[in-house]
């Protein structure tokens, strides 16, 4: 259909489009006028002055002394008052939850306390349903199936004529973008003039860094949430799926969390070696974002000969290459932590570890290059407490039907098609 495409599992491949030549690969045209509409021009849709700006910005979010104040005050507190009594009210009752969901809500309410200074309480006892995370969703699936449609103009037809999916994307863009200007003028009220940003949550230091426009102030937000629900309860969600199939795995993590309880939160989830470990491996087998597409902006060679031109698309498949025996070896199948780490001192029968990242460029969960996600750390550290607080309590137990494994989807992240039913047994 006059599309040309280029798709890659190659880590030198991907290296040239991430790194080295990386003014040559950009977000793109097609990419920005598909999700525009949901996205507008906030971080993940735009290239150049624009995104340089935004992650300027965002980055000072992202400091030692954020993630700390993130991981003891924000994480902690939604986990102690929301999440464990959630859990265990779950567990006394015999309840069947939907344990995917219970994580979007739980990362829903951390990325809006540690990026906006709002407290949505999306998890609560009730788990009622809010117009907004409704919208959000509807928002996410629709935006990301234009990209999968044979033709672009299907979609452009459809937004003319208003009928359809475009009608009901038009409609739940409207509702997410009121709910995020909702949030902006209620921050503006409180942001006092003059105040010092050295604790600032990100919305206060866009709107104090002289962009206050409104609708650029939303786009970023709305990116932001993005980011923050969808990719680490993704994670999370395969993880606990993985563990049940390999109780061994949760009986080290277990004894790591045990440990280290005599020491400080922040210091306990950020020296879990194995538990890091145990998560990198199942992002290997189930990333959040299962591919990555760029635009070419000038004709190029790529490291393996093939020429690309202007306009195409080069696309790397994360999903493919956390699978390549060329990659990872004739195990690559096997759910194995210990393909991450090495033991410390001489003593092979030590059971002390220590994590020993990929490069980069094989293991292109989190991007890599310029465009590295920024929330990759707190995103393991957000992940490590959640892990260690459940698994210290409970277990978590698949209410599938004998034999039925989930199935994985992608539409702008991973998730399980129909939700992850379970039980929760407490261990007290």
């Amino acid at each position: 259909m006059g599309q040309r495409i280029v798709q890659t599992g190659n880590p030198a491949v991907v290296r040239h489009i991430l790194k080295t030549h990386f003014p040559v690969y950009q977000k793109g045209q097609a990419f920005r006028e598909t999700l525009t509409d949901f996205l507008g021009n906030g971080i993940f849709n735009t290239d150049g002055d624009t995104w340089k700006f935004q992650r300027q910005v965002a980055s000072h979010v992202f400091n030692t002394r954020s993630l700390r104040k993130f991981v003891e005050q924000v994480v902690d507190t939604e986990l102690n008052d929301r999440l464990i009594p959630i859990l265990a009210t779950a567990a006394a009752q015999n309840q069947i939850l939907d344990l995917q969901d219970i994580l979007q809500r739980f990362a829903f309410d951390n990325i809006c306390k540690i990026a906006f200074g709002f407290d949505p309480e999306y998890l609560s006892p009730s788990l009622g349903q809010s117009k907004f995370a409704l919208a959000f969703d509807a928002a996410v699936e629709i935006s990301g199936r234009r990209s999968s449609q044979i033709h672009p103009l299907i979609w452009r037809i459809k937004k003319l004529l208003d009928i359809g999916s475009e009608k009901k994307l038009r409609l739940a863009i409207s509702e997410v973008r009121e709910f995020a200007k909702n949030i902006i003028r209620d921050k503006k009220r409180q942001l006092p003039d003059g105040a010092s940003l050295e604790s600032a949550d990100m919305l206060s230091r866009f709107l104090s860094s002289g962009h206050s426009d409104e609708d650029f102030v939303t786009d970023i937000i709305i990116s932001f949430i993005l980011a923050g629900k969808d990719t680490t309860s993704a994670a999370l969600t395969w993880f606990f799926w993985l563990l049940s199939k390999h109780p061994e795995v949760a009986k080290k993590i277990v004894k790591e969390a045990s440990e280290k309880s005599e020491v400080t939160v922040y210091d306990e989830v950020k020296d879990m070696a194995y538990t890091h470990a145990a998560l990198s491996e199942s992002m290997r087998l189930y990333p959040p974002v299962p591919l990555d597409s760029k635009e070419v902006v000038a004709d190029d060679v790529l490291p393996d000969g093939t020429a690309v031109k202007k306009g195409m698309r080069v696309t790397y498949h994360v999903y493919a290459m956390g699978r390549m025996e060329k990659l990872w070896g004739s195990d690559w199948a096997e759910y194995k932590p210990e393909r991450w780490l090495e033991r410390e001192g001489s003593d092979e029968e030590s059971e002390k570890w220590r994590y020993v990242a990929r490069d980069p460029f094989s293991y292109p969960v989190f991007q890599a290059g310029p465009r590295i996600c920024l929330g990759k750390e707190m995103a393991y550290l957000q992940m490590k407490r959640v892990v260690g607080a459940i698994l210290t309590r409970f277990t978590v137990v698949p209410a599938m039907p004998e034999g039925m494994e989930p199935q994985f989807i992608s539409i702008l992240t991973s998730r399980m098609k129909d939700g992850f039913p379970v039980r929760i047994h407490s261990l007290a």
